[in-house]
């Protein structure tokens, strides 16, 4: 889980295992929940995260689909412990996603140029 605000405080952190953020639920403004993080996506040549991968959409974790979600579209809530993204659920719903069994090539710059659009997010690599 993300640590609390008192901890960041204390450690002045900036750095967290990413363990720690896999499995933390995502909300929008209007407090909806959105889903959850399953994984984090890691720029192996720019050592930055990609994405955040969200699932959203199942019933008890099956059904769920999946969406790359740009890392820079997210604020970490530490009091929470949680993220907060700011789209509502109709966006995401429409969102273009993909199931645990078909990812798509998350290296490929000209998708990732999509999905950023889509989520009004700069491109890290820009």
């Amino acid at each position: 889980m993300l640590q609390t605000t008192e901890e960041l405080a204390i450690g002045k952190m900036r750095v967290l295992a990413a363990d720690t953020l896999v499995g933390n639920k995502v909300v929008n403004h209007q407090n909806e929940d959105l889903g959850k993080i399953e994984h984090l996506m890691i720029d192996l040549e720019n050592g930055r995260v990609a994405y955040a991968v969200l699932s959203f959409g199942g019933f008890l974790g099956m059904g769920d689909k999946l969406f790359a979600i740009p890392w820079n579209a997210l604020k970490v809530d530490t009091v929470e412990k949680r993220f907060i993204m700011n789209a509502d659920k109709k966006k995401l719903e429409l969102a273009p996603g993909f199931d645990q069994d078909h990812w798509p090539n998350m290296a490929d710059r000209s998708w990732g140029a999509g999905v950023y659009k889509y989520y009004d997010a700069t491109p890290y690599w820009s």
